[in-house]
């Protein structure tokens, strides 16, 4: 398996104004290389969500994406409190974003299930008062 590129972004906590830059950028790169389009949506679903999260919940992290000529592995990495409880924060509904993050629409508690959902692995990793790491895979 050869790595065709690998592409790293910074998140900002509560940069509600720039989340998403990371996933956008990631879509155009794939739709350069001319990946299929249900791949691509898969992959931006993903990487969306642990944008945002990193966005809400953390004191800050980045977004790493490794394309290969068979897959896309994704890492969210964030510096902050942590999942105290990553099986109840796995289940659809469950939510600790703050009241702001809920009435501009974020919170819903679908970010974990949808990323989990979208990708052919996935791995959480947390540690409280110190970080939280998803790596998500998708292959093509």
């Amino acid at each position: 398996m050869q790595e065709l590129l690998s592409v790293k972004y910074d998140v900002e906590s509560g940069d509600f104004i720039r989340g998403g830059e990371a996933s956008s950028s990631i879509k155009k790169l794939l739709q350069q290389l001319g990946i299929k389009a249900d791949i691509i949506k898969r992959i931006c679903v993903a990487c969306y969500e642990a944008e945002m999260n990193i966005v809400i919940h953390s004191y800050g992290g980045y977004i790493e994406a490794k394309i290969f000529n068979n897959k896309v592995e994704i890492l969210a990495k964030d510096r902050g409190p942590g999942i105290e409880n990553i099986d109840l924060a796995m289940k659809e509904g469950y939510s600790t974003a703050p009241e702001y993050a809920r009435e501009m629409g974020f919170g819903g508690g679908m970010g974990l299930p949808n990323m989990k959902k979208s990708c052919d692995e996935f791995y959480i990793e947390s540690k409280t008062g110190e970080y939280t790491e998803v790596r998500m895979v998708v292959y093509f």
